[in-house]
C-alpha cells in the first residue's frame, strides 16, 4: 500500500467514552492500520484516518485504543449502524479432526501456539482441550488413529501456551477457557492483528471483564508476523513455537501449494503463511505445520499429493512438517528420497502406487522401495473407523466451540453434504431420489424439509428436491 501510495483510510471501530472523552478501538483489525500510522507519524505516508462508529464490535485494549484526535472524521450515527459480518463455523468433518488430532500431537507444553482459520484450527484446538481435560482418551484415540507411530507430544498443559496469531477466531477462547492459553507474556496470553468469526465470537468478546481482556492485546501485523523490531524479545517469548497452517495441495518433494493454481488462477491471497514458515525456521526449536487432506472428493477423487505442480507457495528449500489425515510428516533436514517416502506414508493408498512410479521413473525413490504395509491402508473408511468411539461419546462434536447455526440447520448440514456430494454421480442421485421416495420422512425430517421451503411442494421441480432431500436425510441418519 506504501509503494502504490494512499490518502484515505477507513476503518470500523468501536467506541468508549473515558472521563468523558470519546476514544476509539480499531478493535478486529489492527492489521495494517498500525503499520500505516506509524509511517505516518515517521512522514513515510500520508492520509486521512476516518473511523465509523459499530455496536457489535468489541472494544479491545493494546495499540489500537486511539484518542479521537488520530481520526480526521469519525461517522457515529444509529443509521449507519449494521450488523457485523459473521461467517458461521462449519462442522468439522472426520478427515479435519483426524488432522487436528495430529498436529495437537505436535504441541509442546510451555510453548507458542499460531494457527489458521478454518476447520483444521477448530479441530486442533479440541485436540488440545481432549489431550488436556482427558489425556487417557486422547491417547487412546491417538493409538486408534495411528497404530504404529508414536506420538511427539501427550502430556498436559501445566505451563500452558502462549498464542502469537495474525488471526484470532473462536477457538482461542476456547483454549483460554479450558486453561491452556495461560503462559503469560509480558501480562498477555494472546497476541493477534484481526480476527472474525461467528455472533458468538464477538459477543464473547464484549462481555469478557476487563482484566481478561487485558491478556488478549490486538497488534500491527508486523508483531505478528515477522521478528523484526524488537526483536531480542519475541525471541524469548516465542519458544517452542508450533506455527499451523492450511494447504491446499502439497508435492512429494514437500514445496505446498496455498494460495493458487498452476493456471495463473488466485484462490486466496497468501496471507501470514509464508511469514511463519519463515519464523518457524529463525527460531530455535520452532516448527512449521502444514495440514492438507491428502485427497479431494468427487466424481473422481483426485490426490492433493502430487509428484509436481506448476505453482507453489512455499518451496521445497522450506520443507518442515505436513500433516494429513493419515499421520505426520517430518520432513526437515532429510533427503529427497527419505522426505518423498515421508510423503507417500501419508498419502491416500488409492494413489500411493502411481505416486511410487511417478517418483522412481525421475531415479528419486530405489526401483526396490515399498510402502510399509503399515500405511497401505491410508483411506476414509479407516479414519472413521478409528474416530468413531470418541465421536460417539461426545469427545469430537461437530461444532466443539458453538455454532450460529439453528438445530434444525445443524440437523439439515450432513444431509446437505451428501446431496451435494452426489450431485457428481447420476448413480448415486437417482439412489437418494429412489430413497426418497420410498421412505416417509419423520416429524424431524419434515421440520427439517420446511426450512427450506419443501414441507408443501408445489411444483414438479419442488416434489424432485423434497425427494432428494429427504432421501439425504435419511442417508445422513444411517451415517
Amino acid at each position: 500500500m506504501l509503494t502504490r501510495g494512499l490518502n484515505v483510510i477507513t476503518q470500523l471501530v468501536a467506541k468508549r467514552i473515558v472521563d468523558g472523552v470519546a476514544r476509539y478501538s480499531l478493535s478486529c483489525n489492527t492489521d495494517t492500520t498500525l503499520d500505516l500510522l506509524r509511517a505516518r507519524a515517521e512522514g513515510r505516508a500520508s492520509f486521512k484516518l476516518i473511523g465509523q462508529v459499530n455496536s457489535e464490535l468489541p472494544f479491545m485494549p493494546g495499540q489500537g485504543d486511539l484518542a479521537g484526535d488520530e481520526f480526521s472524521a469519525v461517522l457515529d450515527s444509529v443509521e449507519t449502524d449494521f450488523p457485523l459480518f459473521a461467517p458461521p463455523s462449519e462442522p468439522i468433518s472426520d478427515t479435519k479432526y483426524a488432522i487436528g488430532l495430529h498436529a495437537a500431537g505436535l504441541v509442546r507444553d510451555g510453548g507458542t501456539l499460531q494457527i489458521g482459520i478454518g476447520q483444521v484450527g477448530d479441530a486442533l484446538a479440541q485436540g488440545l482441550i481432549v489431550r488436556h481435560r482427558d489425556n487417557a482418551a486422547f491417547q487412546d484415540i491417538m493409538r486408534r488413529l495411528a497404530p504404529t507411530a508414536p506420538v511427539v507430544e501427550t502430556g498436559t498443559f501445566t505451563r500452558g501456551l502462549y498464542g502469537v496469531s495474525e488471526m484470532l477466531f473462536e477457538a482461542f477462547l476456547g483454549l483460554i477457557d479450558a486453561g491452556i492459553l495461560k503462559r503469560e507474556v509480558d501480562g498477555v496470553i494472546l497476541h493477534g492483528a484481526f480476527f472474525l468469526g461467528p455472533k458468538s465470537f464477538y459477543a464473547a468478546l464484549r462481555a469478557m471483564a476487563p482484566d481478561q481482556l487485558a491478556k488478549i492485546q490486538m497488534m500491527p501485523v508486523s508483531f505478528t508476523n515477522e521478528l523484526y523490531g524488537d526483536e531480542p524479545s519475541k525471541r524469548r517469548a516465542r519458544v517452542d513455537a508450533r506455527f499451523v497452517n492450511n494447504a491446499m495441495m502439497t508435492t512429494l518433494m514437500g514445496a505446498a501449494i496455498s494460495d493458487g493454481l498452476d493456471d495463473g488462477q488466485v484462490v486466496s491471497g497468501v496471507g501470514g503463511q509464508y511469514n511463519f514458515v519463515a519464523q518457524a525456521f529463525a527460531l530455535q526449536g520452532a516448527r512449521s505445520i502444514l495440514t492438507v487432506e491428502a485427497a479431494r472428493a468427487g466424481k473422481k477423487p483426485v490426490s492433493n499429493i502430487r509428484w509436481s505442480y506448476g505453482h507453489e507457495t512455499i518451496p521445497r528449500h522450506l520443507r518442515d512438517i505436513i500433516v494429513t489425515e493419515y499421520g505426520v510428516a517430518d520432513l526437515r533436514g532429510k533427503s529427497d528420497a527419505d522426505v518423498i517416502a515421508a510423503m507417500l506414508s501419508v498419502a491416500d493408498s488409492r494413489f500411493q502406487p502411481e505416486l511410487t512410479r511417478q517418483a522412481k521413473d525421475a531415479g528419486k525413490l530405489p526401483k526396490g522401495f515399498e510402502i510399509p504395509a503399515a500405511q497401505r491402508d491410508n483411506a476414509p473408511e479407516r479414519i472413521a473407523a478409528a474416530l468413531r468411539p470418541a465421536r460417539d461419546a461426545g469427545l469430537l462434536p461437530a461444532f466443539p466451540f458453538g455454532s450460529d447455526f439453528t438445530e434444525v440447520e445443524q440437523r439439515l448440514i450432513p444431509a446437505l453434504q451428501i446431496l451435494s456430494a452426489a450431485l457428481s454421480s447420476p448413480q448415486r442421485l437417482a439412489g437418494l431420489f429412489w430413497q426418497g421416495m420410498t421412505h416417509a420422512p419423520d416429524a424431524s425430517d419434515e421440520v427439517c424439509l420446511a426450512r427450506l421451503g419443501l414441507d408443501k411442494p408445489a411444483t414438479l421441480s419442488d416434489r424432485a428436491y423434497r425427494a432428494l432431500v429427504s432421501g439425504a436425510l435419511t442417508r445422513s441418519r444411517e451415517n
